[in-house]
């Protein structure tokens, strides 16, 4: 009898100590899940969410500034008008455009590597910014020049296309004078490598101190060990050269 009671008395405490596993929402699973993305990818502030696989890191953004625009609709709390001069000095001129809200998904590589076949960048968005609005690249719709369109960047010097999702073609203002500095981390490209301003160490880079893709190699405040990175500058190509210097992830609306 004895015996039949310390039985019991066991397989009731397993019992308690399984369900108590299975409704501990800290366990394995949900924990690996937020660990598994790096610190780096946090200061993306303008994502809606962010997962990983392990693989690829998958970010999601409605694509919005977080800054005041002549772009958004007049009674948008972030409306502003602007009639000065812009990127170039290029006296302002108005697309007919407006800013509108966009569900983008960028699926991007963790752990990038140099790819063995360099793909050009498509029209539309390369990467992300760290405040979820895509970067575009030096190309006007058609694969023309930006000569034309550089004067109806904004008082932050981008603007919207015509289904109204707002880029960044060159130096997004906000974040290099107002976020951040010239020489900070401002986002990703597609093929997960970063993008740092148009300074480092203070002192301003040139297209002669980058590669044909825009970019080059070593350590960085986020990135210690070093790594490729893209440079926002002011000068075609603006932020990436001849394509992509890795292999691109995807982005999907």
């Amino acid at each position: 009898m004895k015996i039949n009671i310390v039985l019991f008395i066991i397989i009731l405490f397993l019992e308690e100590g399984c369900q108590k596993d299975l409704n501990d929402t800290s366990n394995s699973t949900n924990h690996a899940t937020t660990t598994s993305i790096p610190k780096v990818y946090k200061k993306i502030y303008g994502a809606t969410s962010m997962s990983s696989d392990g693989n690829y890191l998958t970010i999601k953004t409605n694509a919005t500034p977080d800054h005041k625009s002549v772009y958004y609709p007049t009674n948008h709390p972030l409306y502003e008008n602007f009639s000065g001069t812009t990127f170039g000095g290029n006296k302002f001129g108005k697309n007919p455009n407006t800013i509108s809200s966009f569900n983008l998904t960028f699926k991007i590589p963790l752990n990038p590597k140099e790819a063995t076949n360099h793909s050009a960048t498509p029209l539309g968005p390369i990467g992300i910014a760290l405040n979820g609005v895509p970067f575009f690249n030096q190309y006007a719709g058609g694969g023309a020049p930006l000569t034309n369109e550089v004067v109806s960047f904004d008082q932050y010097w981008e603007h919207p296309q015509q289904q109204g999702q707002y880029h960044y073609h060159v130096e997004p203002l906000y974040l290099t004078n107002v976020k951040f500095t010239k020489s900070s981390l401002l986002g990703f490209l597609l093929d997960g490598f970063p993008v740092y301003g148009p300074e480092e160490n203070g002192k301003p880079v040139s297209n002669d101190q980058l590669d044909a893709y825009h970019g080059h190699h070593h350590a960085t405040a986020e990135f210690p060990n070093g790594i490729y990175h893209y440079h926002i500058t002011n000068i075609d190509p603006y932020i990436n050269g001849n394509g992509f210097y890795g292999t691109a992830g995807t982005v999907s609306m």
